[in-house]
C-alpha cells in the first residue's frame, strides 16, 4: 500500500493511493470517535512507559501527565544531533527514538484503528512518500529519514513539504495554470515552520525555482499569542500561573483558534479556571504580526516591487498564491495576504491535509507528476588556514542545486600544507559579497582527518595544527542523495585511507 504521510507539529495526516483518488485517512480513538489526524503527541506513564498519539493525549486526560508537543519543531534546532535527547517523565530520550517511537504508533494505528485497516494482506508493506520543511537542516532530514525507517516504513522519497503541496494544487486547480500563469507559489504555514516555494509548472512537471522560509515561526507562535491576550483580558498576571497550567491555557487557546471562522466575533477560553471572553479582534491585532512576517519572508520570491516598496503579483508570471497548512486555515491569514496581493490568493479546501495529499500523489506511479527540487540552504565547510591560526570556506553545494533525481557528486582534490584537515560543516542561507555564509548559519558537524600518516591512530583533538609542507594527494567526495542527505568521504589517495561521513548520522 502506497501513502503520504505528512509529519506535522501538532497533528500528522495520512493520505493514501487509491487508483487516482488519494483520499485522507480516519484514524480513530479509544472511544471509536473518527479523526482526520493522529496527534503529534507523547507523553510518559509512570508504570506503561513512552506513550503516543491518542494513547498519550487520554493518559494526559485520566492521569494528569504532562503531553510533549511540537517535536518536529525541536529537531530544527541548530544543535540538534543524533546524541540530543528530550526530557520525558523526568528521564533523558534520544530524539530519534521519541520519534521512531511515534511513528511505529502510527504505524500500528494505520493497521489496526483507521479506515485502511480492512485493507491491509498479511505482512503487506507499508510505501510511503515523506516530507519535510523546505528550510530543514540536513540533520532534521536524516533524524526524520531513520525514525521512518525504523518504524518500518519503507520510504520511497523525501520532498519538501511546499512542494508536496504543489501537487495537490495542480491536481485540483490545473485550470489556473496557462501559457502566460506558469508558476504558483505555495504559502505552507504550519503548526512549527513556515515554508513557501516558488514552483514552475508544465503540465505534471514542477520545478522549484526558489524557497523562503523560518523554521522558527508557525501556529504555536499564533497559539501563545492567543493565550496571552486572554491573560490581558482577565488582567491575570503570566508569574502566577506554574508551567502545566500555562501548557493547559495554549491547548485551551489552539482548540479556540481552530473554530474560529469568518463569522466569529468572541472566544471563551479557560485560564485556569476562570473564563475570558476574548474578542476575535484584539486576538487578531496581536497576531497580524505574524502573518506579517511570513509575507515579508515569502515577497523575495514574487519578485519587483511597486512604487511603495511592496510586491505584486501584477504581470509576473505566478498564477496564484495558495494557502496551504493548518495554520492557514485562520481566517486573518488569507484576508491579509488578499489585502496585499489580490484575488490570486487561493487557500486550499483542505489546508491540513494538503501536502500529504501531495505527497501521495508524488507515490503515485500512474499519476505522471515529476519534481526537479533545489537546496533550500547552502552547504560548506570551513577549514584551517595559516598553521592553524586562519580559516577558509568553502561553498560545496549552493541553494541551487537539484535534489530529487540522482545523486550529485562534488570532487576536490589537492595536496595539503597542514598536519590535520579539521573540516566544520555548516549549512546556511546567504553568502556575503566575500562568498562567506551569512544570515542562518547551522553548525552541521565537524570530521579530523590525520594529513600526516603518523598521527593515524591517535586523538587529533589533542594534536595542534601546524604547516608541514606538502603533504598526500587528498579527495574531497561530497555526496548529495536525492533525499538531500549528504555524505562526505576524504581519501589519501596514496593509500586508500579514508575516512567517511554520513552528515546527520554522527553529527
Amino acid at each position: 500500500m502506497r501513502l503520504g504521510i505528512d509529519l506535522g507539529t501538532t497533528r500528522t495526516l495520512v493520505a493514501r493511493v487509491d487508483r487516482g483518488n488519494y483520499p485522507v485517512v480516519t484514524f480513530f480513538d479509544a472511544e471509536g470517535d473518527a479523526h482526520d489526524h493522529f496527534p503529534s503527541v507523547a507523553a510518559h506513564h509512570p508504570e506503561r512507559g513512552l506513550l503516543f498519539g491518542f494513547l498519550a493525549l487520554e493518559a494526559a486526560r485520566t492521569d494528569d501527565l504532562r503531553v510533549i508537543r511540537s517535536i518536529k519543531r525541536r529537531l530544527a534546532y541548530p544543535d540538534v544531533n543524533t546524541q540530543t535527547t528530550m526530557s520525558i517523565g523526568g528521564q533523558p530520550v534520544p530524539i530519534v527514538d521519541v520519534l521512531a517511537g511515534f511513528l511505529t504508533a502510527l504505524r500500528t494505528a494505520i493497521i489496526e484503528q483507521s479506515s485502511i485497516t480492512d485493507e491491509f494482506g498479511a505482512d503487506e508493506d507499508i510505501e510511503t512518500m515523506i516530507a519535510v520543511p523546505a528550510h530543514a537542516p540536513g540533520v532534521q532530514r536524516y533524524l526524520t529519514l531513520e525514525a521512518f525507517r525504523r518504524a518500518g516504513f519503507d520510504v520511497l522519497g523525501v520532498v519538501n513539504e511546499p512542494s508536496a503541496a504543489g501537487f495537490e494544487y495542480t491536481h485540483r486547480q490545473p485550470r489556473t495554470l496557462n501559457s502566460k500563469r506558469t508558476q504558483v507559489i505555495i504559502y505552507d504555514l504550519g503548526g512549527g515552520t513556515f515554508d513557501s516555494s516558488l514552483i514552475r509548472v508544465d503540465g505534471t512537471a514542477h520545478e522549484v525555482l526558489d524557497t523562503a522560509g523560518n523554521n522558527r515561526l508557525g501556529g504555536d507562535d499564533f497559539d501563545v499569542t492567543l493565550a496571552q491576550v486572554a491573560l490581558a483580558t482577565i488582567k491575570r498576571d503570566p508569574n502566577t500561573l506554574d508551567v502545566r497550567s500555562f501548557e493547559r491555557l495554549v491547548d485551551d487557546s489552539r482548540s479556540a483558534k481552530e473554530s474560529i471562522n469568518p463569522q466569529t466575533r468572541r472566544l471563551a477560553i479557560d485560564v485556569d479556571g476562570t473564563y475570558a471572553t476574548v474578542p476575535v479582534a484584539d486576538f487578531y491585532a496581536e497576531a497580524v504580526s505574524l502573518v506579517d512576517r511570513t509575507v515579508e519572508t515569502m515577497t523575495p520570491l514574487i519578485g519587483g516591487l511597486d512604487d511603495q516598496g511592496q510586491a505584486s503579483l501584477g504581470d509576473t508570471e505566478v498564477a496564484g498564491i495558495y494557502l496551504v497548512g493548518g495554520a492557514s486555515g485562520l481566517p486573518l491569514v488569507a484576508r491579509r495576504l488578499r489585502e496585499q496581493f489580490g484575488r490570486r490568493v487561493h487557500r486550499s479546501p483542505y489546508p491540513a491535509a494538503s501536502t500529504a495529499i501531495g505527497l501521495a500523489i508524488a507515490a503515485d506511479e500512474t499519476a505522471g507528476f515529476s519534481l526537479r527540487d533545489r537546496l533550500s540552504r547552502g552547504f560548506g565547510v570551513f577549514r584551517e588556514a595559516d598553521d592553524g591560526q586562519g580559516i577558509s570556506f568553502d561553498q560545496i553545494f549552493d541553494r541551487t542545486t537539484v535534489t530529487g533525481e540522482d545523486t550529485f557528486e562534488v570532487i576536490r582534490r589537492y595536496r595539503p600544507q597542514h598536519n590535520i584537515g579539521w573540516f566544520r560543516f555548516v549549512e546556511y542561507a546567504h553568502v556575503d559579497s566575500h562568498d562567506l555564509p551569512t544570515g542562518d548559519i547551522v553548525p552541521f558537524a565537524e570530521l579530523l582527518f590525520p594529513y600526516a600518516r603518523e598521527l593515524r591512530g591517535t586523538d587529533l583533538t589533542e594534536v595542534p595544527v601546524k604547516r608541514v609542507g606538502e603533504g598526500p594527494m587528498i579527495e574531497e567526495r561530497y555526496l548529495i542523495d536525492p533525499h538531500g542527505i549528504v555524505e562526505v568521504h576524504v581519501t589519501d589517495l596514496n593509500n586508500n585511507y579514508t575516512i567517511s561521513r554520513v552528515l546527520g548520522e554522527n553529527a
